[in-house]
């Protein structure tokens, strides 16, 4: 009997996790473009970069370069990142773009500089939404 239940439990978990990454481009676009503008007005560096890595969080995805996994993923239930989700040329183009400046926002030292970064992010995934 008690094989029984942790056989089920199990599938319940693989039934939830499959669900959890079912992908939602158009979602994880919105997740990541309002941490970026939540970057873009931080007034701290640290809160800039918090929010930063929530934005490539859900750009990269779990198994992305620049993925961190003790920051928050805001689109961890929305699919694998939009790295892997994105649908279309153009959609692709600027995800990879947004990674690029969210990258360059979390590199910088500068406060400026990196809401700067942050701001060119937000752009770019509002243009792609």
């Amino acid at each position: 009997m008690r094989f029984i239940s942790i056989l089920a439990a199990g599938s319940l978990l693989m039934a939830t996790s499959a669900y959890a990454a079912s992908p939602q481009p158009e979602k994880e676009i919105a997740a990541a473009a309002t941490h970026a503008g939540l970057a873009a007005e931080s007034p701290d560096i640290n809160q800039v970069h918090m929010h930063l890595h929530h934005a490539l969080n859900c750009l990269v995805g779990p198994n992305g370069e620049g993925y961190s996994a003790k920051d928050m993923d805001p689109c961890s239930a929305l699919g694998n990142g939009l790295l892997a989700d994105a649908t279309g040329k153009n959609q692709m183009i600027g995800v990879n773009a947004a990674i690029v400046s969210a990258k360059a926002g979390l590199a910088a030292t500068d406060l400026e500089k990196a809401k700067a970064e942050a701001a060119a992010t937000k752009a770019t995934l509002d243009t792609i939404k």
